[in-house]
């Protein structure tokens, strides 16, 4: 009887937290979804005043509007950011093998399309599979590897690697920037940076997305590097 009880106690507050969970997430989509609308009339009408009076304006106020339009381009960038982070959350998973090798080599095709004036040396070893989401896979190649890609933009020779760390654990590799190690679980935090905007570009999102898929996953993700050293970023997939 105790057990039966004890059962029955924890499948109700299990399913006490789920429901507390889905309505959280409910509510970030919808308040995200909703903050959209009044960012595009922001955006709009910065851009119909400069169109229409802009060779009015002197130069304080010329710097004001485009200073206008950037915040609110920067807003619905981390809106959209968080659209995406809530979708992964709410998605179902269809656990499938999955070719990573395969995946990582579309990703680095599509980096190098994306950026034609790049020359990076970008390796993968080959038979590289795991189980699991291909969709949400991919969504954490495409994080870690853009991520290895934008960083390694000051060096000369660039190299970005996916490679095999163990048995279920999988290393992206890059030789750029790198990051202090005492700040590295920072990283995976929403909107925390370790570089500021005008070095690299980023919302802060996307190592938080690679960690709640992997977590998804039943794995963990985890960072290595020193600053102008490159970075390691770690994650497996029971």
């Amino acid at each position: 009887m105790l057990n039966a009880e004890l059962e029955r106690r924890v499948a109700q507050r299990t399913a006490e937290l789920k429901a507390a969970n889905a309505e959280l997430e409910a509510f970030c989509y919808s308040v995200s979804h909703d903050l959209r609308a009044p960012l595009r009339t922001i955006a709009g009408f910065s851009r119909a005043l400069e169109e229409d009076s802009g060779h009015l304006l002197d130069a304080d106020a010329t710097d004001a509007l485009v200073r206008i339009r950037t915040g609110a381009t920067r807003m619905e960038q981390l809106i959209q950011d968080l659209l995406r982070l809530s979708r992964i959350t709410r998605s179902e998973m269809r656990r499938e093998k999955v070719d990573l090798s395969a995946l990582a080599r579309l990703v680095g095709a599509e980096l190098e399309k994306m950026h034609p004036g790049r020359r990076v040396q970008f390796q993968v070893t080959g038979g590289l599979s795991a189980y699991g989401d291909e969709r949400l896979l991919r969504v954490v190649l495409e994080n870690l590897l853009s991520n290895a890609w934008k960083f390694t933009a000051a060096v000369a020779e660039a190299t970005v690697t996916l490679e095999r760390a163990g048995d279920s654990t999988y290393l992206v590799r890059d030789n750029g920037a790198g990051f202090d190690q005492r700040y590295r679980d920072k990283l995976f935090q929403p909107f925390q940076r370790l570089h500021r905007a005008n070095e690299f570009e980023g919302s802060g999102i996307g190592l938080a997305t690679v960690r709640r898929v992997i977590h998804r996953h039943g794995g963990r993700v985890w960072a290595e590097g020193a600053v102008g050293e490159g970075a390691a970023f770690y994650f497996t997939l029971p």
